[in-house]
């Protein structure tokens, strides 16, 4: 099963407060909580082992691509994937993701063979690793509240906590616990819309004084605990620092 989607994403920090005020709003307006089962996600990012990927991403070029596996749930029960790739130009993010076990996508891309029905996604997705030499580089995992209405696709907002890291025990089964991205007392709070948001959430955001920021979250990883030159031995016992990211209008 291969998907495509075509959207422009809008990122905020947001305190607890904060998250609460836009997640009432949001029910007010008749948008509903999505049940997903389970909220974790981990996604395991592919990267050269210099990590020039995630680095040219913080350069904010036009373009910027990446290649990530996604699964959905608690690690020791998970067998499904999506071999995701996630390409950016001009302010609108094209994702194009192919279902497949985990075994056989983590398996696959190591080989260089992915099974027929990956299609295209999984053609590209090989040719990235040869070209770049993509590896297993980070695994990050987070619980996520998504929002929807039921009678307008074209407007989902998602709340991620909990955001971690770790660039061991790559397996996104594997129980390994990771390191803090954020603070506990911040959400990450994304907007995905087919173009400009409704004024009515801007003013829902204007009133508890939330701003659009850059963020990513590999690249939060990267700035906090790759970039300084640790070993992923060394960072046993470390804790969340902050990260400056800049703020938009």
């Amino acid at each position: 099963m291969a998907e495509n989607f075509a959207r422009v994403e809008t990122k905020y920090l947001l305190t607890l407060p904060q998250a609460e005020a836009v997640a009432a709003g949001l029910q007010a307006r008749g948008f509903r909580r999505l049940d997903f089962g389970c909220p974790r996600i981990q996604s395991l990012y592919y990267d050269t082992p210099e990590h020039l990927l995630i680095r040219t991403s913080l350069e904010r070029p036009a373009y910027k691509e990446k290649l990530r596996l996604r699964a959905y749930g608690e690690p020791g029960a998970l067998r499904e994937s999506y071999l995701e790739i996630k390409k950016k130009y001009d302010g609108v993010v094209y994702k194009r993701r192919a279902a497949l076990s985990l075994a056989e996508a983590m398996e696959g891309l190591a080989r260089g063979s992915l099974p027929d029905r990956a299609g295209q996604v999984g053609r590209e997705a090989l040719w990235m690793t040869q070209r770049w030499g993509l590896v297993p580089a980070v695994v990050i995992a987070y619980d996520r509240d998504a929002w929807f209405h039921p009678e307008d696709a074209s407007l989902r907002v998602t709340f991620d906590r909990n955001l971690t890291f770790r660039d061991r025990q790559l397996d996104l089964d594997s129980p390994e616990e990771g390191l803090p991205i954020l603070p506990d007392g911040l959400r990450l709070m994304e907007v995905k819309t087919g173009g400009t948001l409704p004024l009515w959430l801007v003013r829902l955001l204007a009133a508890q004084d939330i701003r659009r920021t850059h963020f990513s979250k590999y690249g939060a990883a990267y700035l906090q605990y790759i970039r300084p030159g640790q070993g992923a031995q060394e960072r046993s016992g470390q804790t969340c620092s902050t990260v400056s990211f800049s703020q938009g209008a």
